[in-house]
């Protein structure tokens, strides 16, 4: 249950492609990381999809409006990976300083929230073709009292 919990969580954080960072290590951080593990928010995108779509119990006649889900998740993964690439640097450069970590930190905040409204786009249709039983997992999935990442 605990593992379903944190899954789900993961995958609501998750699903506005922005919020990747939400469970990843701080921008900060993620400078540092550059020279031990590539920071990529949207590495696992196809699985997350895949995880969603099962979990949601996609029917045929609801694909089309999967789809345009899909198409943002991708979108706003892209979009972050791209930002995150930036991070990347000399691990010879001196350290960012305070200034440059606001910048980075608000530059993501932005994706982010750009990524959430791309998102919302896309599932609004799509939750209102879900069944009550469809749209409870969504909700389970995007919510509760454990869900504390903006979505």
């Amino acid at each position: 249950m605990a593992s379903r919990t944190f899954t789900a969580l993961a995958l609501a954080a998750l699903m506005a492609g922005g919020t990747a960072v939400a469970l990843a290590p701080s921008y900060a951080d993620a400078q540092a990381q550059s020279t031990h593990a590539a920071f990529v928010p949207g590495r696992h995108i196809e699985g997350r999809i895949a995880y969603m779509k099962a979990e949601l119990k996609i029917t045929d006649a609801q694909t089309p409006l999967w789809n345009q889900v899909a198409d943002a998740m991708r979108a706003n993964a892209k979009d972050m990976d791209g930002a995150a690439s930036q991070l990347r640097h000399d691990p010879n450069a001196p350290k960012p300083t305070a200034i440059e970590r606001l910048e980075t930190h608000a530059k993501f905040e932005q994706l982010k929230a750009q990524g959430t409204e791309r998102f919302l786009a896309a599932f609004r249709p799509l939750y209102n073709s879900l069944s009550p039983d469809q749209k409870k997992s969504a909700d389970e999935m995007m919510g509760g009292h454990h869900h504390h990442h903006r979505v």
